[in-house]
């Protein structure tokens, strides 16, 4: 599976500790040359101190675009940092031979479901077949104005063109000894952290579209749904008891509590809307902003890949600042530095055109093409 621009790169991430390396004054650890550490330390603290002045620059220029916006300025390209941030090239740091201790094992979908039995006594209901899941997705997109090219773009892209409602990222099909590399599962690849926020912010929407459907509902098929009302209104009111904020909610989304909410991401009602509740934020996102037009699913995407905010930035800039204005305007300085894609693809145009690209490739893939027929066989029903 190809590992979508959300597996890839944070939304966000909190609590960067800047001056990342060892003091100056302690010692390396094993049995390693101190030369070999003192030309790596002394070729780091170098680098270290022309990216610090960088990415200070980044942020200034990013709050300076967002007062002027506020104040209805029109955003000039000087606004943004146009120089390309500078990358490490000295040596690596020598390997002390030995390990800090055994690495956190990234939980799967077998882990989610667990959680969700210990800690809410519910099992996520799986759809009789990928077809099932992708109608109801597809319902709920067109519910929210979703084209079919934005919604089959964007599939294609995260889960590369063939993913399933459960596929989690790293587990390729077929591949006996794959391991989980993120918790990101589902067509729009949402990490546990989403999913407490996503329940914190619309799981009481979520559990009454669950009762209104419920009503034309009867017999075991209403009293499925109106259980899944009552425990989406169970995982909305823990996911409430932390801040609003990635880094409380990540937190969070590492207990069993938050990992039972994200086993909802495979329920067959509610993780279609789980899925396209995450999508409606960034189209409300911008018609707030006031951009009426219809957006490129390649420009859907960005707000996907660097938050609202700074997707709002990018796909709101005159086409001709696009190949003039780097990426790294748009990221915090550790979710660009270990991303190669970003350093890249280091212009607006560039990313935007290497990700219309992969979405164009991926959307030939028979997962594409049957979400490709079912939103316009559900369209035409519509009508």
């Amino acid at each position: 599976m190809y590992v979508g621009f959300t597996a890839i790169f944070p939304i966000a991430i909190k609590n960067f500790k800047r001056d990342n390396i060892e003091h100056p004054t302690c010692k390396p650890l094993g049995t390693i040359n101190n030369k070999d550490y003192e030309d790596w330390r002394n070729a780091y603290n170098a680098y270290n101190k022309q990216a610090t002045a960088y990415w200070d620059q980044i942020s200034a220029k990013r709050k300076l675009r967002n007062e002027k916006r506020a104040r209805g300025q029109t955003i000039a390209l000087t606004d943004y940092v146009l120089s390309q941030p500078p990358l490490y090239s000295g040596p690596a740091k020598p390997s002390t031979g030995k390990t800090t201790g055994p690495s956190r094992s990234i939980p799967g979908v077998d882990d989610f479901v667990a959680a969700s039995k210990r800690v809410y006594g519910f099992q996520p209901e799986r759809p009789s077949n990928e077809s099932e899941f992708m109608r109801s997705y597809v319902n709920a997109a067109q519910e929210i104005g979703l084209t079919r090219e934005q919604l089959v773009s964007i599939y294609a892209f995260e889960t590369g063109g063939d993913g399933t409602h459960d596929l989690q990222s790293g587990m390729i099909k077929g591949k006996a000894n794959a391991r989980p590399i993120s918790t990101a599962i589902g067509y729009n690849q949402l990490v546990a952290t989403a999913s407490v926020s996503l329940m914190w912010e619309y799981g009481n929407d979520i559990a009454k579209e669950l009762r209104q459907k419920a009503q034309q509902a009867s017999g075991t098929e209403r009293t499925k749904l109106l259980e899944k009302a009552n425990v989406v209104e169970r995982m909305t009111a823990k996911a409430k008891t932390v801040p609003h904020n990635w880094g409380a909610q990540s937190e969070l989304a590492k207990t069993d509590a938050g990992l039972g909410m994200h086993a909802m991401t495979m329920d067959k009602d509610v993780g279609p809307l789980l899925q396209i509740h995450k999508l409606r934020t960034s189209l409300t996102f911008l018609r707030r902003k006031g951009v009426s037009r219809p957006l490129s699913g390649a420009e859907l995407e960005m707000l996907n890949l660097t938050g609202d905010g700074n997707g709002y930035d990018m796909v709101t800039m005159p086409s001709q600042y696009r190949a003039k204005v780097p990426t790294a305007n748009f990221f915090l300085r550790p979710g660009y530095e270990r991303n190669p894609v970003a350093i890249h693809n280091n212009t607006v145009a560039a990313l935007l055109d290497a990700t219309e690209s992969k979405m164009e490739a991926n959307m030939q893939k028979d997962g594409a093409q049957m979400l490709n027929r079912i939103y316009q066989s559900t369209t035409l029903a519509r009508n």
